[in-house]
């Protein structure tokens, strides 16, 4: 069995069009495997900065689902920065082939996101994704798994909560809290807009908490969620 688990989760460099490479290895089919492949790669998490100086582009990723669920149409849309104009978008669809289980969402969702990164033309200098980062219960969110297959600055950006708790946050925009889990800081919670429902923000992979906090607020300059999220999750609601 662990031979086999062993084999599941060897890594290879395959090319990327546009982008320097993404890592894979075979997606699992049960829950044992997942969570043999998140144990396997929670080490490999960077949480310190490592941005390519000035950032030029952000990208936001984000997921739609077809044919009651069977079929997967991810969105990638690429701002300039810091203006958050809309450069470029792709949109991917393949069979969906894992469940929909909290905690696990990016052996779900990952396959038809490197899809639509294969289409793009210009590399972000980091990724915004609709999802957690390292707050999670392995430390190894979609916004985690996804930077360290494509070795790429990504940013955890959710909606609700995972793990962890926090203290009450104050209305105003910009204001949060530490997010702890077990006893260590995973994440924030984040006011991006006065009187409306935080976000959870954790790092992803090569980004720091604070600079991942940074980023977020820059980019949602009017709504609660970031303009990233926010041109991503249309492309991938889309009929």
């Amino acid at each position: 069995m662990l031979a086999k688990l062993a084999g599941l989760i060897l890594i290879s460099l395959i090319p990327i069009v546009n982008m320097k490479f993404y890592r894979d290895h075979a997606w699992p089919s049960t829950l044992e495997e997942a969570i043999v492949i998140q144990e396997k790669l929670q080490d490999q998490v960077i949480t310190e900065d490592q941005l390519q100086e000035p950032v030029q582009y952000v990208a936001g990723v984000d997921m739609g689902f077809e044919a009651d669920g069977t079929i997967s149409r991810a969105a990638v849309a690429v701002l300039s920065f810091p203006d958050l104009q809309v450069i470029e978008t792709s949109l991917a669809h393949r069979p969906t082939t894992f469940p929909y289980i909290p905690g696990f969402l990016s052996f779900r969702e990952i396959p038809a996101v490197l899809d639509a990164l294969e289409k793009i033309k210009i590399t972000p200098d980091i990724f915004l994704c609709d999802g957690q980062g390292i707050a999670h219960p392995r430390r190894l969110g979609i916004a985690s798994h996804l930077g360290l297959l494509i070795d790429m600055p990504t940013i955890g950006v959710a909606k609700s909560l995972l793990v962890g708790k926090h203290e009450e946050l104050p209305e105003i925009k910009g204001s949060q809290q530490p997010l702890i889990y077990k006893g260590e800081t995973v994440g924030a919670v984040l006011r991006t807009r006065t009187g409306v429902k935080p976000l959870y923000i954790s790092s992803g992979h090569r980004v720091s908490l604070p600079t991942a906090i940074d980023y977020v607020l820059r980019c949602t300059p009017k709504y609660r969620l970031p303009e990233t999220t926010r041109i991503a999750d249309k492309l991938a609601s889309a009929k």
